[in-house]
């Protein structure tokens, strides 16, 4: 029987620490492929421990691919997993556009880039920044470092560490306006005269900010774990631009076996990298947030990508890189004398609302709000559409699902006579490149920018659009 010391008076949930223990010897291979873990009752009975605390230890490993569960048979551990090891080598030398926005003539709009202002704690913002001015008077007159304000760049490495199981020092985190500034910066880095992989579906705009900066871009197919690795070792990239926490817009999740497996052919050869774009990692309902990528990392192949414009708003142009020492050596010698490209009174309040746990708290509000938001979703279109052939999935997490219909119409056509009542609603097959599309009429739904009552009127007008006759 598995033994483990849970230790109640650490601050850590049982859990969490139960959820630490057996990846850890799943992942040293104490734990091998195949086997099959204690039930739930009698692990809890062994531990002394509630049965809650197993469940939701077995139900986090389940999530992130570690485990796989056999109905009336139990939980059993995946296909033996091993962290890659790091090759030797010396570093290396430099060397169709998003959906339309949005226009008047609809009353609801289902976009996917959007976020609730209401719940942008305004309050407690212009009380920080009133402090800020009183207390980094003389820091806000003077030069921002160019890689971000330290006291950010340490709130940012505390926040990975804590919420994200990445350990970083301040030193090695870039503080920039927005992620198409970052995956410049990134470019730049690493060199436009490389191949990138990109996810196809994905986002659309990735393309043209890889276009534009003349790098070679090379569209990669997804199954249900994400990206191919068979298609990546086949392709010429050397690498990959990757959302494996939560893919957009497909919603799927990165399980272990693959991760590794990507972190492996970037360990291959000595010139690979994987950019892990984290983007709203934080919005998941069914359980806790999916671990970075880069927290598997042991090699210095990733580079780690996320903005505050989904957690915080878009206006505020925040993001950071994380980046491994060989690049960041190369970033102070290129890029040392260039300005900060985010306002330092922006920079010290955001740490401030960080430090005093303002980030977190805000955080937790509002996936409240948007997990009641989908909640909304999902019954109105159960209620609503229950007379229409459809499917629901991937509303675990993030800040829109995705809508099978299979009443006979084409994508095309459920998008106009949707917004002919005034509702706007994206096809899935907006976000892919050519010749590869969806194999049925799918929608991307985004609700982050609808309250409850938008929501239920918006799928009642769906309805009435799609049951017409033709």
């Amino acid at each position: 029987m598995l033994t483990y010391h849970l230790n109640p008076h650490t601050g850590t949930p049982l859990y969490e620490q139960l959820y630490r223990a057996l990846r850890a010897d799943i992942m040293s291979g104490a734990l091998t492929g195949g086997e099959k873990l204690p039930s739930k009752r009698q692990l809890a009975a062994h531990l002394r421990v509630s049965q809650i605390t197993v469940e939701t230890a077995y139900s986090q490993l389940l999530a992130e691919g570690y485990l796989s569960s056999v109905p009336r048979r139990g939980y059993f551990v995946q296909q033996q997993l091993a962290v890659p090891p790091v090759v030797s080598s010396a570093a290396p030398q430099p060397s169709s556009v998003s959906p339309a926005a949005p226009a008047d003539d609809c009353r609801f709009d289902f976009r996917t880039n959007i976020v609730d202002t209401g719940c942008f704690p305004f309050s407690i913002w212009a009380r920080l920044s009133r402090s800020v001015l009183n207390e980094y008077a003389d820091h806000l007159l003077r030069a921002t470092e160019p890689g971000g304000a330290y006291p950010l760049r340490a709130q940012i490495a505390r926040y990975l560490h804590d919420f994200r199981g990445i350990t970083v020092s301040p030193d090695n985190i870039l503080v920039g306006a927005g992620s198409e500034y970052l995956i410049h910066l990134v470019i730049r880095l690493l060199g436009a005269e490389r191949s990138y992989a990109l996810e196809n579906p994905g986002y659309r705009k990735l393309y043209q900010i890889f276009a534009a900066n003349g790098a070679a871009v090379r569209p990669l197919p997804l199954d249900k774990h994400g990206l191919r690795t068979d298609a990546l070792e086949k392709s010429d990239a050397s690498a990959v631009y990757l959302t494996p926490s939560h893919h957009f817009p497909l919603g799927s999740v990165m399980p272990a076996a693959r991760r590794l497996e990507l972190l492996r052919w970037a360990a291959a050869a000595p010139d690979r990298y994987i950019i892990e774009d984290d983007y709203d990692s934080e919005f998941r309902y069914v359980s806790r947030p999916i671990p970075a990528l880069g927290e598997l990392d042991h090699a210095g192949r990733v580079i780690y990508v996320n903005t505050f414009a989904k957690s915080l708003a878009p206006s505020l142009r925040i993001g950071y890189l994380v980046l491994p020492e060989p690049l960041m050596a190369r970033y102070r010698a290129q890029f040392s004398l260039y300005a900060a490209t985010v306002p330092s009174f922006e920079q010290y309040t955001l740490a401030e609302f960080m430090r005093t746990g303002g980030f977190e708290r805000h955080i937790s509000r509002s996936r409240k709000v948007y997990q009641s938001r989908r909640d909304a979703l999902l019954a109105a279109l159960a209620r609503e559409l229950r007379g229409l052939p459809h499917e629901v999935s991937r509303a675990e997490a993030g800040l829109h699902l995705l809508l099978h219909m299979r009443n006979g119409m084409l994508e095309q056509t459920l998008i106009e006579r949707a917004r002919a009542v005034g509702v706007r609603v994206y096809g899935l097959s907006a976000y892919y490149t050519p010749p590869v599309k969806p194999p049925r009429a799918t929608l991307v739904l985004g609700y982050a920018g609808l309250n409850e009552r938008q929501i239920s009127e918006a799928v009642r007008l769906l309805r009435q659009a799609w049951s017409a006759s033709g």
